[in-house]
């Protein structure tokens, strides 16, 4: 896979992020600092979201989110251990590495935006699945807004009318 996405941009990226947020591990500060190192390495690194799809992922946390500090994804394969997940590294550096990183407002973060790539390794019945749900959750959003409003405005007209019956009705709908 090629990236688009240079190798300057990418480790300027992971200079800003060491800088700018607290990890949960210190062993992942090390680790990213490992692959900082390393230009043929970072030609290799991917930033991703759903990293768990990738045949192998880290997935590293900052303090400031409620996810699972670390972890490394190789093929079937999860470990905990950040030690492992370097030695694999060194050792096989001519695999791909893919990044998700856990922190406050990533999705909105312009700087992890910029160095962000397709997955292509998510299944598209997840990405069917995950814009059907984010589409539900809107309607829903949309639908519970509009009733409120509408059972408002059936509040105001009753009280316009002096209708005592109809107001004690329609608030004790709620």
């Amino acid at each position: 896979m090629s990236s688009t996405i240079s190798v300057y941009e990418k480790k300027e990226f992971l200079r800003w992020f060491l800088n700018a947020y607290q990890l949960k591990r210190r062993e992942c500060a090390w680790l990213l600092n490992y692959l900082i190192s390393d230009e043929n390495l970072m030609e290799k690194v991917h930033f991703v979201e759903r990293a768990e799809f990738c045949p192998k992922a880290l997935i590293i946390s900052t303090t400031d989110v409620d996810h699972v500090p670390f972890s490394f994804h190789k093929q079937k394969h999860v470990t905990m251990d950040a030690e492992k997940a370097f030695h694999d590294i060194r050792l096989n550096n001519n695999e791909e590495v893919y990044i998700q990183l856990n922190f406050s407002n990533a999705k909105t973060n312009s700087h992890y935006v910029a160095v962000l790539e397709d997955n292509p390794f998510v299944p598209d019945n997840e990405m069917a699945t995950s814009d059907a749900i984010l589409a539900e959750i809107f309607l829903d959003k949309a639908l519970a807004s509009f009733r409120e409003k509408q059972w408002y405005e059936e509040i105001n007209e009753a009280l316009d009318n002096r209708d005592e019956k109809t107001f004690n009705n329609l608030t004790k709908k709620k």
